[in-house]
């Protein structure tokens, strides 16, 4: 069984596109005898603002008026540390059940019609990335300056593959990360330098990192 990833995530992006969704990343996990094409989704931009814009809204009101905090809208997905103000709207996905549910069903049934998945089952799972996201091109790093993230390396800088740091700057081939930001492993507190350049080139794997 040979699954065409690249045509899978064509018509991944064509089924979302034609909801007003995004997809972050697909992967497969699990054996080949138990596998699971895993779907992250998130609001397009429009929607993202649009969920943003209401959120800010009803916070505000619930602000000045706590009795209105019960008249909350119950699609919106607002998680409270937004509502207080501490979480970047970007950071989140803004995704509800009922896009996972007609992304999952419009998706499944042209998976099957063209038989991108043969010679085998497998379980479909849409869901948001969560404030875990993995970071994989240029964009993300802009769109996420000011938040938390943990980079491995292809290669060593200054003896260290392992760092994590608060997203200062992102663009020109590369993304700098505030090391004062966190608290740093052994490796990079021996570097004694308090940011670190790193060119996208050189980044096997990245994610943000949820702040609690």
């Amino acid at each position: 069984m040979a699954a065409k990833l690249d045509e899978i995530r064509g018509v991944a992006d064509r089924v979302a596109g034609s909801l007003g969704l995004d997809v972050v990343d697909i992967e497969f996990t699990g054996t080949a005898k138990n596998r699971a094409l895993c779907i992250y989704l998130e609001k397009d931009q429009a929607g993202r603002a649009a969920q943003a814009a209401k959120a800010v809204s009803q916070r505000d009101a619930a602000a000045t008026n706590p009795e209105s905090a019960g008249e909350v809208d119950a699609s919106l997905v607002m998680p409270e540390r937004f509502a207080s103000g501490e979480l970047n709207p970007e950071q989140l996905s803004w995704l509800a059940h009922e896009d996972c549910v007609e992304f999952s069903r419009d998706f499944g049934t042209l998976l099957d019609v063209e038989d991108l998945i043969p010679d085998g089952e497998y379980t479909l799972e849409a869901s948001s990335p969560g404030l875990d996201r993995k970071l994989t091109r240029p964009e993300d790093f802009e769109r996420f300056k000011g938040c938390l993230a943990k980079i491995q390396t292809l290669e060593l800088i200054a003896n260290n593959r392992h760092w994590q740091g608060r997203i200062t700057i992102a663009g020109a081939g590369s993304v700098t990360l505030d090391l004062t930001a966190t608290k740093q492993n052994s490796k990079s507190r021996k570097t004694g330098v308090s940011t670190v350049e790193i060119a996208f080139s050189n980044i096997e794997k990245a994610h943000l990192v949820p702040e609690f």
